[in-house]
């Protein structure tokens, strides 16, 4: 027998006791079997127990004839009323699945319990005694297994834990009587086995075939009005659902290509609702979900000319069908109007909360041949709204049509690509503001692609995030700046950006370790940076991750700070070395009395915190002196220097000392 075939064949036995997810409606007929059988297999385990724990009420000790059974028996009596209580709950097919391999899950300690029980009191008993204990052990499994046969792994389960335990036990003792009960219980057990499977077989078969027939049934029968209003409705908000908005959007979409009409599909996405739904909970986020679609829905029916089909495609994405040839300023209306509704607060106990929404636009005939591009189409408006202008709504243009077919393109050639030949490094300083010695560099990610030259970073991050790269290409990236960074001064500091993907796995910050450790550059002169989407992507893992880069000396900055959603009660609890601020507050800050403000506020809490500030961005000397006197306390920027390769960083260090020495030396005649 090859591997291959040993590998197929050992798949298939572990499928064997394992509970299988892939057909609901067997999973259903399953679930329906066993709220009748289950309370008779435990009824079966619970007369059984009794009457073995009363025989031995003389011979054997209390814990072993009260205690034990009666904990079994009461596990068992709760498992029973547990599943009475499910013949009048309806359930979903998540939650079947769920309970089905509860059961699978509970069939081994349930089993072992009570083998080990009967083994334990099997010493004690006499002559009667012990053939009491081997005729339950036998009876009951023989029950257990009828019981059991709608869910064929749990029968297995329990017949081999059972089984081989009881056969192996009485075979041991060489007494021939029980010897040759447990050779018969063996037998008995393998014919039941065998019928088992015949039986599983058969309902399963049974069970398909009545799908099949309840199919050709709807195909010939015309569904009433009310089931097809149930079939198209999200239940929870009341609004056509997922699978009636693609329905019509076909629908509309052939009408639109035979009378040359114009069509528009919208996609809604509500901003901040993850965060209060994670925080208050299911409950408080589906009234704000109901809230919101009713506004979507008032928005809707009062807009015109045009006539509006609005439906929920799922969590807090909404879909539109605009019809009635809608012009672009229609469509920037009827967005506006949208973002005005949802942007009201949300009055919903315990809190009073306000969130916003992104939309995305695209228009048939200008683009898109088909309905399903089309909404492709307007979802990657979407896309882009969400990730540049957060809020407003975005109609899908020729511009985006080049930046989706690029995002492509680049998605292709980063899966061919050799990072450690097309990708490289350049090196920023930062700066201490007061002194203006050059504290340390920051590793910058270059690639050029020989088909498409240089590409930015802005563009291949993304691209290495969506198609599962980024962790490949920041370990090259990281080895090599590692290396660079070997031949510095000692005391200069080695910055590294790290993504979501590498600090929100427990296995992602386990290689970037071990890449610090092998390559002898001190842990202590490295300061990761990591973004607050980042920390937000998953905030318990990456207050992990970053306590295991802190444990073994790595500093850690918190990356383009005030851009992004994490709370003030997140930086409180996150062990940061540094915080950055991002550019976009620097580049105003002598015109823009609001970034000097926000930059202020961040100083002092910097100041409060303990941490050290970076300012991103700097290009001017008066840039420069507005963030020293608001306390900032390292700089960079291109007021300083550029990004440079590693060949460059030496003159650097070596000018700056030259510029320093100038600085400092005596004037003539001194």
């Amino acid at each position: 027998m090859t591997s291959a075939n040993i590998k197929s064949v050992g798949r298939a036995v572990i499928q064997l006791f394992r509970v299988p997810s892939d057909n609901p409606d067997l999973m259903r007929a399953q679930f329906d079997a066993f709220l009748k059988q289950i309370p008779l297999l435990y009824f079966i385990l619970i007369s059984n127990t009794i009457a073995v724990a009363y025989t031995f009420v003389p011979l054997a000790p209390a814990w072993l004839t009260l205690i034990v059974p009666s904990v079994l028996s009461a596990l068992a009596a709760l498992r029973t009323f547990w599943w009475l209580r499910q013949r009048h709950l309806v359930r979903s097919d998540a939650d079947i699945l769920r309970n089905l391999r509860v059961t699978n899950w509970l069939v081994a300690p349930i089993s072992l319990g009570f083998v080990t029980w009967s083994f334990l009191l099997y010493p004690y008993g006499d002559v009667f005694a012990k053939g009491q204990v081997a005729f339950y052990m036998a009876v009951t499994v023989i029950g257990c297994i009828f019981s059991l046969m709608h869910l064929r792994s749990a029968a297995l389960i329990s017949t081999l834990l059972v089984n081989i335990p009881y056969v192996v036990f009485f075979f041991l003792t060489g007494e021939p009587t029980l010897k040759a009960i447990a050779i018969n219980t063996l037998l008995v057990s393998g014919a039941m086995v065998t019928v088992l499977f015949i039986y599983y077989r058969d309902f399963a078969d049974l069970v398909a075939s009545r799908k099949s027939l309840l199919v050709k049934q709807a195909e010939t029968e015309a569904l009433s009005d009310e089931n097809f209003r149930l079939a198209n409705l999200d239940p929870l908000t009341e609004l056509p659902n997922r699978r009636r908005f693609f329905t019509d959007l076909a629908r509309t979409f052939s009408d639109a290509k035979r009378e040359g009409n114009r069509l528009a599909v919208g996609i809604i996405d509500l901003d901040g609702f993850k965060p209060v739904n994670d925080i208050y909970g299911h409950t408080v986020g589906d009234r704000i979900l109901i809230d919101a679609a009713g506004r979507i829905r008032e928005v809707c029916e009062g807009f015109g000319p045009q006539h509006v089909q609005y439906a929920r495609l799922g969590g807090d994405e909404f879909g539109l069908l605009i019809v009635g040839n809608p012009t672009d300023d229609d469509l920037l209306e009827l967005g506006q109007k949208i973002g005005d509704r949802i942007r009201l607060p949300y009055a919903v106990d315990p809190i009073n909360t306000a969130l916003s929404c992104s939309i995305g636009f695209a228009a048939f005939p200008q683009i898109a041949s088909s309905a399903e591009a089309l909404y492709e189409c307007a979802d990657y408006s979407l896309y882009h709204a969400k990730r540049h202008l957060r809020g407003q709504a975005v109609i899908f243009s020729k511009e985006l049509e080049v930046e989706i077919r690029s995002r492509s393109v680049i998605e292709g050639l980063l899966r061919t690509c050799d990072f450690d030949v097309e990708m490289d490094l350049v090196f920023q300083p930062i700066v201490d503001a007061v002194s203006e010695h050059t504290v340390g560099f920051e590793a910058l990610a270059r690639w050029r692609n020989p088909a498409l030259g240089w590409v930015s970073p802005a563009d291949f991050v993304p691209a290495a995030e969506r198609i599962g790269l980024i962790r490949p290409m920041t370990h090259a990236l990281l080895k090599r700046a590692l290396v660079a960074a070997r031949n510095w001064p000692d005391a200069l500091r080695l910055s590294f950006n790290l993504s979501a993907h590498d600090i929100c796995a427990a296995e992602g910050i386990l290689s970037l370790i071990a890449i610090v450790e092998r390559s002898g550059f001190p842990a202590s002169r490295i300061d990761f940076e990591i973004t607050e989407t980042a920390v937000t992507f998953d905030f318990v893992r990456a207050q992990q991750s970053i306590a295991t880069l802190k444990a073994m000396g790595c500093g850690v900055s918190l990356d383009d700070f005030g851009t992004g959603y994490s709370s003030l009660s997140h930086v409180h609890k996150l062990p940061l070395n540094k915080i950055k601020i991002d550019r976009s507050f620097v580049a105003d800050i002598n015109e823009n009395a609001a970034s000097l403000k926000i930059i202020k506020s961040l100083t002092s809490l910097c100041d409060d915190m303990e941490i050290a500030s970076v300012a991103e961005g700097v290009e001017t000397y008066a840039q420069l002196e507005t963030m020293r006197r608001l306390g900032c306390q390292f700089i960079q920027g291109y007021y300083f220097a550029r990004p440079m390769p590693e060949s460059a960083i030496a003159d650097y260090l070596r000018t700056e000392r030259q510029r320093n020495s100038c600085l400092v030396a005596p004037k003539a005649g001194a």
